[in-house]
């Protein structure tokens, strides 16, 4: 594996971690060797990181303290050769905060507002590991913002965070035309959430956005493929909850199924088609297209929820973050190129 998990914080919690990691070693090393991969394409490391991020998932939806769960979760560090290729500089804003990801192939005139996902309440250490996964495939420099969460603030709060962070590239001198709004899961969302306010605030669009299984509808019965996914149906009612008042649910900054987006820059989703919110996500490509909307929906036939960060251990995840700078490098970097020439 390129990627090693280490465990820091409490003695508790490192022993916990521990004993589900090896539990979870053996779990599925068992199954696969009796009935093999429960999805066809999964190697032993999704079978293993699916079943981990599980486990530590529930384990702290469970603790009920929102405070404890997050601690829970940054007792988690990971390390691999993407961390260690990149540089990350902390940035503090009167009006918010992030850190700059820097990588040694980083073109220095594109740039990535990267939203982090964790159903808009957490945002774990560990997550440095997928954003440096991000900012190499994407070639460029990315600043992650480290939006407020909920439910300590909800919603517009976080909306209001990645407007601030988005103006102020602009005005540090960021071309529209080489800046990509990306993000997953919760990120996702926010992401599109981003292209609508951007629009309302007349200021000038990014290149591309980029969503990694975004939900698309807070209120919405189109979930299934629970059994082969890591997050569960109770956790986004409970992040939902958090998140906004159900009043909220239909408003299109927080679902955009039921958005007009109409004149919107070019989308571009990954999503697994075994995973729990994939429904919903087709749902708001097959609108968005009827709209008329430039939206491409590319999806995995056997891969679950944020799929990519299994990194270059999982062929379907080292494909996706390779499509990922493709698709950058044809609709931004190309495009730069064609108005050079002319």
């Amino acid at each position: 594996m390129t990627a090693r998990i280490h465990f820091r914080g409490p003695p508790l919690y490192r022993l916990r971690h521990a004993a589900e990691l090896n539990q979870c070693i053996l779990e599925a090393s068992a199954r696969r060797a009796l009935g093999g991969p429960r999805r066809p394409d999964w190697n032993w490391f999704v079978e293993l990181a699916t079943e981990v991020l599980k486990r530590v998932t529930c384990a702290a939806f469970e603790m009920g303290d929102v405070n404890e769960a997050r601690r829970y979760l940054d007792s988690v560090a990971i390390s691999s050769p993407a961390l260690s290729a990149v540089g990350i500089v902390p940035v503090a804003q009167e009006k918010f905060r992030g850190s700059w990801f820097t990588g040694k192939k980083t073109e220095p005139d594109v740039t990535v507002l990267y939203f982090h996902g964790g159903g808009y309440s957490f945002y774990p250490k560990s997550y440095a590991n997928f954003i440096a996964l991000i900012t190499i495939a994407a070639k460029s420099k990315t600043f992650a913002l480290d939006y407020r969460l909920s439910p300590d603030h909800r919603f517009p709060s976080q909306l209001e965070d990645a407007l601030n962070a988005y103006s102020w590239l602009l005005e540090e001198g960021a071309d529209p035309e080489r800046l990509i709004v990306a993000g997953d899961s919760a990120g996702g969302n926010l992401t599109l959430a981003l292209l609508l306010a951007a629009r309302s605030s007349k200021l000038p669009p990014p290149a591309l956005a980029v969503a990694l299984s975004p939900p698309t509808d807070f209120d919405t019965d189109l979930i299934g493929n629970a059994e082969f996914d890591w997050i569960e149906k109770r956790m986004l009612e409970q992040w939902a909850d958090w998140f906004c008042d159900s009043a909220d649910r239909h408003n299109a900054l927080v679902s955009p199924l039921w958005a007009d987006l109409r004149g919107l820059p070019p989308i571009y989703i990954q999503a697994g088609r075994a995973e729990i919110l994939y429904d919903s996500i087709q749902a708001f490509a097959d609108r968005a297209q009827k709209q008329g909307a430039d939206v491409v929906l590319e999806s995995w036939a056997n891969m679950n929820h944020d799929f990519q960060m299994f990194g270059l251990d999982a062929p379907q995840s080292a494909q996706a973050l390779w499509r990922i700078g493709k698709v950058i490098d044809e609709r931004v970097r190309k495009k730069k190129i064609e108005t050079v020439k002319l």
